[in-house]
């Protein structure tokens, strides 16, 4: 996809800044830091996992998928402030499906806090369906996936 490509170590700085801003307001509705904001980005970063969005040559959104023993995860997916509304978070679900069915999986699935009502909507929107609710490192979230094929 035009304007996504896999992150390099250079963008440390602004993905870390990005995905901080992002969650700010879930903090308060969480009690505590969002996960997103705790990940370690540089080893992330180092096993391809983080791809970004750019937009006028600056990172407006990012993107983390990990591929694993439960198949493909969209474990984190953030945008700019100031580039929120523009459609980009929409394009990075579109890449991470697109990444998904290159890489020949049939099911793409994420996690989202419940206190994150406006992303369990924009997925609902998207087809995904809830899978199941867990308490996770002191998180409560939500599961969710979309099939590929």
């Amino acid at each position: 996809m035009e304007g996504v490509r896999v992150a390099v170590e250079a963008d440390l700085p602004e993905i870390r800044s990005l995905v901080a801003d992002a969650y700010a307001l879930y903090t308060p509705r969480i009690g505590r830091v969002a996960g997103p904001v705790l990940s370690d980005y540089a080893a992330l970063v180092q096993q391809h996992a983080v791809h970004v969005l750019e937009d006028a040559h600056k990172i407006a959104g990012v993107l983390v998928v990990i591929e694993g023993e439960h198949g493909f995860l969209l474990d984190n997916v953030a945008v700019r402030l100031d580039a929120q509304g523009k459609g980009f978070g929409r394009r990075l679900l579109e890449y991470a499906e697109t990444l998904g069915q290159r890489k020949g999986y049939e099911v793409l699935r994420l996690y989202t806090n419940e206190v994150m009502v406006e992303n369990l909507a924009l997925y609902g929107r998207l087809g995904y369906v809830e899978t199941h609710r867990i308490e996770e490192d002191g998180y409560r979230r939500i599961y969710m996936k979309k099939r590929l094929v």
